[in-house]
């Protein structure tokens, strides 16, 4: 799929194309997280989960539910810092 936006270094537009990484991940997901994504669905985070339309599309491609996550754009970072304020729930949620 190509994706029109403009690029966020040289702010000239760009196009640019997105393979079917999502598939390929989904296929590659361990059975016990697969039931999860079944279960509960997708969350789109970052910047990314902006753009627009992709939700739809995603959820054409895979027939999984699709959401965004509130507030996008800091939800990611702040996570992030509560994950390594508590390496108790790090150890919880990775994957060996």
């Amino acid at each position: 799929m190509e994706i029109k936006g403009r690029g966020l270094f040289e702010g000239v537009p760009k196009t640019i194309t997105v393979d079917d990484t999502i598939r390929t991940a989904l296929e590659r997901t361990p059975p016990e997280l697969s039931a999860d994504i079944s279960d509960r669905g997708i969350v789109l985070a970052g910047g990314g989960a902006l753009l627009k339309n992709l939700d739809k599309r995603i959820r054409e491609e895979t027939g999984l539910s699709i959401c965004i996550a509130d507030d996008p754009l800091c939800c990611v970072v702040l996570d992030a810092g509560k994950i390594l304020r508590d390496f108790k729930l790090l150890r919880k949620i990775s994957i060996e």
